[in-house]
């Protein structure tokens, strides 16, 4: 193969390389050849008077909240965690808060909680209990409750609870319970 012919191959062999590994569309756009980064997932320790902060419910905040406990080891937990981001996406807007909140070690705090929720694709506030008697938590949320995982409740507006599922909840039972309280608060809102 004469040289001119060399070159021509490598520099086709080089335009490919470069194409291929050539900036995406959002890159471009954003001006850099770095590749996009995940959303940084931030997961806060708190211990029992933390939680009681979390699901307290005042005028100002005048949202009802729905709060999930899970962990990263609980299979039912991670199988209902999509159900729970679209409800998250739906309800959102309309003026439901969501809180996550993690029973796993709090070794895993910066390891496999925020991975976890970072393939999830969430983006509500999200915390790891840190306590060394669970039952102080557990009867701030709900003396019936055993702590068994995963674990649903819902407050209004108010702090009342006003649903709770210990189990993998059923997508149309909560969706039909936030409906009642994000759909009585719009039609509060048309009526001033």
């Amino acid at each position: 193969m004469n040289l001119s012919r060399k070159l021509l191959w490598l520099g086709l062999v080089l335009g490919l390389a470069l194409l291929s590994t050539g900036p995406t569309t959002a890159q471009r756009k954003r001006g850099s050849n770095q590749p996009a980064s995940p959303p940084q997932i931030s997961v806060a320790a708190i211990d029992a008077d933390g939680l009681a902060e979390v699901i307290k419910r005042d005028a100002t905040k005048n949202k009802p909240l729905l709060v999930n406990f899970w962990a990263t080891w609980c299979d039912p937990c991670r199988e209902e965690f999509p159900d729970l981001v679209k409800i998250d996406k739906q309800y959102r807007p309309q003026g439901l808060d969501f809180t996550a909140v993690s029973l796993d070690e709090l070794a895993e705090l910066k390891t496999s909680v925020p991975k976890f929720l970072s393939d999830m694709h969430v983006t509500v506030p999200t915390y790891l209990l840190n306590v060394s008697d669970p039952e102080q938590a557990i009867n701030r949320v709900d003396p019936q409750w055993s702590g068994a995982l995963p674990a649903t409740f819902l407050y209004d507006a108010q702090g009342n609870l006003v649903y709770k599922r210990l189990g993998r909840i059923k997508v149309p039972e909560l969706t039909a319970e936030i409906e009642k309280l994000v759909g009585s608060k719009k039609a509060a809102a048309e009526q001033n």
